[in-house]
């Protein structure tokens, strides 16, 4: 049986050849999607008796190479608004068109799947084979798959330190393509299966593109996972009302400028902020249940801003017991412009007592395709988090020449709770000097102009605040 990884690189040296027909690494994708959904139903015959006949992959096999797009583009069509098709297949290609051209092309890539064997395995080595498919989409489209696509080492190492289970209410308020979701699905099954535990674990999410979406719901669907709490919206608006309150949240929400401020009256903090972090922050901060416990990937300046950023962590340290922050590693995340942290809390209504801060990068190796990340890195910080999922575990602080330590309420108290601490020298001037590859030099020069113009337009929003309170104070309002 091939492995999974040469399958991946094998499907994807075909769209060097589709690229001659202007198809983009994103839309490559997409068409995979459709095709393997196709033969993947074909191999399991249970599955595909919820594909009316005509609509399947035998069909598209057995149809005169004249007539195959044309076929093609009825199947999408059919499969996306026929009433005979199971629901939860019309989810998934509602809206579904190809952009092939040329017929040649559709039987290019439908000979090639043809001739690959990877289904004996089962559903999840199927899943396993796409969540690939989409590692490398956001490789190859490194300044925009930032948007949905997390590195499965981060995902995992943020589900094996909060220990999803039997019983918890999962969410992810900015899905992308459900990479948390299907690792804690993973986890709680194994861990169910050693517990003997057979309550059901709800997974719920929302995702605000509808092409990322798709991707979603088929990847939750090759890993036989209910999607029936995941949903096409937007989390900062009413959409956000549709989730169940979570016990549990892991999530990367979009960073930088959102194009309008929240459609929410309920985020009190960021009712006016016009970028995604904050609001996204709060949202994470009201939605959890008490006791309830979450990781969230966040920018450098989620830590640090003034105004509205200082009254949210004001928020998040009272109400919340925000008890460890990795500082993550550059180059990991710069299709979102900034670099990049987890906050790990759980709700508490005693609020923060400590703060412990694990500096991962600090004197880090430069990531990239030349030097891929690896989930070993992060073994020193999993040890020093400790065994339990609310950071209670036995610690220690490891002083100044360490990565991990503990810093006090009071202590950041004093530092107007600015959190963006850092005490290692990093010995590495600038972490981008050794780039070489062009597309990784482009996305970290546009990283900065993101993050320089984020930085902008929050100082413009405390600015028109502060005129507004002004004329308040005047009495001119």
């Amino acid at each position: 049986m091939t492995s999974s990884s040469d399958l991946v690189a094998r499907l994807w040296r075909l769209c060097a050849v589709l690229r001659k027909d202007g198809i983009t690494y994103p839309q490559y994708v997409a068409e995979l999607t459709y095709l393997l959904f196709l033969k993947m139903m074909a191999e399991t015959r249970a599955e595909e008796t919820r594909v009316p006949t005509g609509l399947r992959w035998g069909d598209l096999v057995g149809a005169a190479s004249a007539k195959k797009l044309d076929l093609y583009r009825s199947i999408l069509l059919g499969l996306g608004d026929r009433d005979d098709v199971a629901p939860s297949i019309r989810r998934i290609f509602k809206g579904a068109n190809t952009v092939l051209r040329e017929a040649k092309n559709l039987e290019l890539l439908i000979d090639a799947i043809a001739k690959i064997d990877w289904f004996s395995e089962g559903r999840d080595s199927f899943g396993e084979l796409y969540e690939g498919l989409l590692q490398k989409n956001a490789e190859e489209t490194k300044r925009g798959a930032g948007q949905y696509f997390t590195p499965r080492p981060v995902i995992d190492v943020l589900v094996r330190l909060l220990q999803p289970k039997a019983g918890d209410v999962v969410q992810d308020p900015a899905a992308g393509t459900g990479g948390f979701l299907v690792s804690a699905h993973q986890h709680a099954r194994q861990a169910g299966a050693k517990s003997g535990s057979s309550t059901p674990m709800v997974l719920s999410g929302m995702e605000n593109v509808q092409d990322t979406y798709r991707l979603l719901l088929m990847n939750l669907y090759l890993h036989n996972i209910d999607a029936d709490d995941v949903y096409l919206g937007d989390t900062l608006s009413a959409d956000h009302e549709k989730l169940p309150q979570p016990t549990l949240i892991l999530t990367n929400p979009p960073f930088g400028p959102a194009g309008g401020r929240p459609a929410r009256d309920d985020l009190s903090i960021t009712a006016t902020v016009a970028s995604y972090q904050l609001p996204f922050v709060e949202h994470c901060v009201r939605a959890l249940s008490e006791g309830g416990r979450a990781a969230i990937v966040v920018p450098d300046n989620v830590l640090f801003d003034d105004g509205r950023g200082r009254a949210l962590r004001d928020l998040m340290l009272k109400s919340c017991d925000v008890h460890t922050i990795l500082r993550l590693p550059p180059g990991i995340f710069y299709a979102q412009g900034v670099k990049t942290n987890v906050i790990f809390f759980t709700k508490s209504t005693a609020g923060t007592s400590d703060l412990w801060i694990y500096d991962l990068r600090s004197n880090s190796p430069t990531w990239g395709r030349s030097n891929p990340l690896g989930i070993d890195y992060f073994d020193g910080f999993v040890e020093a988090f400790g065994a339990q999922a609310d950071g209670k575990g036995e610690r220690r602080d490891q002083g100044i020449s360490g990565r991990f330590r503990r810093f006090t309420r009071k202590e950041l108290a004093a530092r107007n709770d600015n959190l963006d601490i850092s005490w290692l020298r990093d010995e590495i001037d600038d972490v981008d000097a050794d780039l070489t590859e062009p597309e990784d030099l482009t996305a970290a020069i546009a990283a900065y102009l993101r993050s320089a113009l984020s930085e902008l337009e929050s100082i413009a929003e405390e600015v028109e605040l502060d005129a507004v309170a002004t004329i308040a104070d005047d009495g001119r309002l």
